[in-house]
């Protein structure tokens, strides 16, 4: 009897039994142990393929969706749990705040793959229909979270081949073509699965799935053994001061993380030449660009080297988190972030929402950041044409410049101070190397309280400097390889080749109806 009750609590809501749902939460949780810093890809792998089998046998569209609602809920309270370390910063003033953070931001994530869920069930049902649909409309559902209000492609579940060969098949199909890997190395042994025996009938998609992984593992492998071009003759420092987000602008502090700034910054090696620029991370000097009076010359003559450096600057009541150059010339382009953080950087509705004193928190002056004019190629000194990317910036590869504007190398400067010690900062820095990847250019990363690293042009790490630490790295500015094939066709044969999927599924169900 409670087994029937339990079916028929089923059909009749819609929603699955608790504990059915509660597995499908230690799916979500296992799936996200794929990400950076865990890396475990093989356990992603493994979870979304029991969540395609599960998704594969509902009873109906609701209770598809309930399965990938509660799983997606498990995977982006663990993927994205460091959501709630900006609110410790200053716990007596915003640490109430956190708990609803972490939920908010993995419920919204969730509903990204509740979404594929029902779909999948309401266009193509049928056990293997289903899990193809299913498949191919959570790889649509990451390219679409990279826009949906004003997007956030964070734990992609393409992310998990960041660190392994495999993800260098993003050169030609970006990080929604390792979304697709993810999927179709999960879905490959549900379509092969059937009643009885099920775990033997299972074996040939398991078997094609391990195929798959190996042919992108061994693309990958050919792709990092082919020789790199060499280093260019610019040479470049790198400075992470380890100013911890809670002492940043404290009056006292400041004075010490400038003074750190500025000695790490002209320390003189006997055997390597001055670098050609020193790089300080996202607002690095308590000060404005417009207050900066002649701090320009006299910086840059202390360091020896100009200086590329974050700083905010204000225009009439505007407010800009911004990259300039300091050098003997005064000040140099100037270069202001266009993407903002929503709530961190900028309030939606923040002209209004001011005047009752809301803030977004991460903003120093005012009530927030404003916009920049968005993505740009600048030129400081001598160095190569490069792309300035500011902290958030680097998680979007569609604003990476392609075409005769490419340029020859890409910057990120960044606060990852906001991020805690756990997996924030390292996911962080794979999605930067996943930018390189993609586009064949090298990467100078500049972290407040690190990870600072130097990234080749197919996303190797040459050199960091890690969490929590003060200190500098100098290097040579690799070379850029020749543009990627993403970087000329972006995302779209990945996208064309999902949207596929799904409409084939979606037919098949209707020819096989036609001939019942």
């Amino acid at each position: 009897m409670p087994a029937v009750a339990e079916h028929q609590l089923h059909d009749r809501s819609g929603r699955p039994p608790l504990r059915s749902l509660a597995f499908d939460l230690a799916l979500g949780a296992i799936a996200a142990l794929g990400q950076a810093p865990w890396n475990l890809w093989f356990l992603t792998v493994a979870a979304l393929a029991v969540l395609c089998h599960r998704i594969a046998r509902a009873r109906s569209p609701r209770a598809a969706a309930w399965h990938a609602l509660i799983a997606g809920l498990g995977q982006f309270a663990v993927a994205m749990s460091w959501i709630v370390e900006p609110f410790l910063v200053e716990p007596d003033r915003y640490g109430w705040m956190a708990p609803f953070a972490l939920i908010f931001m993995a419920a919204g994530g969730a509903i990204f793959w509740a979404v594929p869920g029902w779909l999948s069930a309401r266009l193509a049902p049928g056990f293997a229909r289903q899990a193809a649909a299913f498949a191919a409309l959570m790889v649509l559902s990451d390219w679409l979270r990279g826009w949906i209000f004003t997007g956030l492609p964070w734990a992609l579940s393409g992310h998990i081949w960041i660190e392994t060969p495999a993800g260098q098949i993003a050169a030609t199909f970006g990080a929604l073509g390792l979304s697709a890997l993810t999927m179709l190395a999960a879905c490959l042994p549900v379509l092969f699965w059937r009643s009885s025996p099920p775990l033997r009938a299972a074996l040939p998609g398991a078997v094609l799935s391990l195929l798959v992984i190996a042919t992108a593992w061994t693309a990958g492998l050919a792709r990092l053994s082919q020789p790199l071009p060499p280093d260019t003759d610019h040479h470049l420092r790198l400075i992470q001061p380890n100013a911890t987000q809670a002492l940043k602008w404290d009056p006292y502090w400041s004075e010490i993380f400038f003074r750190r700034l500025m000695e790490l910054s002209a320390a003189r090696d006997t055997d390597r030449p001055a670098p050609d620029a020193v790089i300080w991370p996202e607002t690095a000097v308590n000060f404005l660009l417009e207050q900066s009076g002649t701090a320009p010359q006299d910086i840059s003559t202390y360091v020896g080297s100009p200086v590329i450096l974050g700083i905010q600057r204000v225009e009439g009541e505007r407010y800009f988190n911004s990259l300039t150059e300091f050098s003997a010339q005064g000040i140099g382009p100037v270069y202001d972030k266009f993407h903002l953080v929503p709530f961190g950087e900028y309030t939606p509705w923040g002209d209004q929402l001011s005047r009752f004193g809301i803030r977004a928190f991460a903003a120093q002056h005012g009530f927030g950041y404003s916009p920049g004019h968005g993505p740009a190629v600048i030129r400081y000194g001598a160095l190569p044409p490069v792309q300035p990317l500011i902290c958030y910036e680097a998680v979007f590869s569609r604003h990476l410049v392609a075409g005769p504007d490419r340029p020859g190398w890409l910057l990120q400067v960044t606060n990852d101070g906001w991020f805690g010690n756990l997996s924030g900062p390292w996911q962080h820095l794979a999605q930067a190397r996943l930018r390189s990847i993609e586009s064949g250019l090298p990467l100078m990363r500049a972290a407040n309280t690190g990870i600072s690293a130097v990234i080749d042009a197919r996303g190797g790490l040459r050199a960091t400097l890690g969490l929590n630490l003060s200190g500098r790295i100098d290097a040579a500015l690799p070379a850029a390889l020749p543009p990627t094939p993403w970087s000329r066709w972006g995302d779209w044969p990945a996208v064309i080749a999902a949207l596929a999927c799904v409409i084939c599924a979606a037919l098949h169900r209707r020819l096989t109806a036609r001939k019942g």
